[in-house]
C-alpha cells in the first residue's frame, strides 16, 4: 500500500477578491460577483480541494455559477517544470438590500505528499436599492401595448393560407364528385352473376393449387364463388349456409339430377379439404373447376330459357 500523503498545516492567506462583473458605480440588487482566490506559483499537478457551495454561501447569497478557474500566468518553459497563477471563484448575487460579510473560502491544496490548508480572507458586500423620492413620486397605471396599424404585408401570409384552403376544399370535393360519377357508372354497367362467377373461376384454372398445401386455397376458392352464385342466382343465402342446407334448398330448382349430384360432390370434398384436413386425389383436383363452371352456365341457360319462354307467351297472349 502506498504511504498516506502527509496533513500539513493551516495557512491563513490573503488574495480573496470580490469583482463586479458590472462595471456601475454603486451595487444593485441581482447584481453578479465573481468571489474567489488567487493562487501564484502552483506548482503542476497540484490537487487543490473547494468547498461545496451549491446551496448558497449564505440566506440571502445566492450561487449564480459554480467554481471555475482561470489561469493567469504560467511559468517555466518546455524543460523545465511549469507553474500557474490561477484565478478561482465562484459568481454571486443578493436579491436583499443590505451589508453582508461573506464567509472565509476554506482551499486544501495537496502537492508533493502533503495536503495543506488555506482559508482566504472574507470579504464585505454591501447591497442597496434605488432610492425613491418619496414626496414627489406618484403611481401610474400600467401602460398598455403600442398599436400599430395593420399593413398589407402582415396580412398577405392569412389571405394566401385562406386562399390555399378553399381551393384544398374544391380540389377534394371535385375528388369526392369524381369518384362517386364512377362509382354509380360502374354500378349501372354491373356484370350479371354468371359473368362475374366465370371470372373469379377462371383464375383458379391449371394445376398450380393441386399440391396439398394449397388445395384448400382452391376448394375455398371455388366453392365461395358458387355460394355468391347461388346467391344471386337462385336468392338463397349461401355464404351463410351449409353444404346440406345449400343442397337441401337446391332440392326442387328444376336442377338436372347429374349437375346436382355433382355439384353437391364437389361441396362436400370441399368440405373434407377444408375442416377435416383431407388431401383430395388429382382425379378431384382436374374435377372441380370444370364441375363449377358447368354448374354456373347450365343454371344460367336454364334461366336465359325460361325467360325467353316467358317473353315468347306475353307477346303471344
Amino acid at each position: 500500500m502506498a504511504p498516506a500523503a502527509a496533513f500539513g498545516q493551516v495557512v491563513d492567506m490573503e488574495g480573496s477578491f470580490l469583482e463586479p462583473l458590472q462595471q456601475r458605480d454603486s451595487v444593485l440588487i441581482g447584481d453578479q460577483f465573481r468571489y474567489g482566490f488567487h493562487l501564484k506559483g502552483i506548482p503542476e499537478g497540484t490537487g487543490l480541494g473547494l468547498a461545496d457551495l451549491s446551496k448558497g454561501l449564505r440566506d440571502s447569497i445566492v450561487v449564480v455559477q459554480p467554481w471555475a478557474a482561470d489561469t493567469v500566468k504560467v511559468y517555466g518553459g518546455r524543460k523545465d517544470p511549469k507553474s500557474y497563477d490561477i484565478d478561482i471563484y465562484v459568481v454571486i448575487t443578493s436579491f436583499d438590500e443590505g451589508t453582508y460579510e461573506l464567509p472565509r473560502l476554506p482551499v486544501l491544496k495537496a502537492s508533493d505528499g502533503r495536503i495543506d490548508s488555506l482559508l482566504f480572507d472574507s470579504q464585505t458586500l454591501d447591497v442597496r436599492t434605488m432610492p425613491v423620492d418619496t414626496a414627489s413620486y406618484q403611481v401610474h397605471d400600467i401602460k398598455g401595448p403600442v398599436r400599430y396599424p395593420v399593413t398589407f404585408r402582415e396580412i398577405l401570409p392569412y389571405l394566401a393560407a385562406a386562399w390555399g384552403f378553399v381551393v384544398l376544399c374544391i380540389l377534394i370535393w371535385a375528388l369526392i364528385a369524381s369518384r362517386r360519377k364512377k362509382e354509380s357508372v360502374a354500378a349501372g354497367h354491373k356484370d350479371p352473376p354468371y359473368v362475374v362467377a366465370l371470372r373469379k373461376l377462371e383464375g383458379y384454372r391449371g394445376s398450380k393449387y393441386w399440391a396439398p398445401e394449397k388445395q384448400k386455397i382452391l376448394y375455398s376458392g371455388i366453392t365461395d364463388t358458387l355460394r355468391e352464385y347461388i346467391d344471386a342466382r337462385f336468392g338463397i343465402d349461401a355464404p351463410e349456409m351449409t353444404t346440406a342446407e345449400i343442397f337441401s334448398e337446391l332440392k326442387g330448382r328444376d336442377i338436372p339430377e347429374d349437375l346436382y349430384s355433382g355439384t353437391k360432390e364437389l361441396f362436400e370434398t370441399a368440405d373434407l379439404v377444408k375442416f377435416a384436413k383431407a388431401f383430395a386425389t388429382d382425379e378431384e383436383n382436374a374435377a372441380a373447376l370444370p364441375a363449377a363452371v358447368r354448374f354456373v352456365t347450365a343454371t344460367y341457360q336454364s334461366q336465359l330459357d325460361q325467360e325467353q319462354e316467358e317473353a315468347k307467351e306475353g307477346g303471344e297472349s
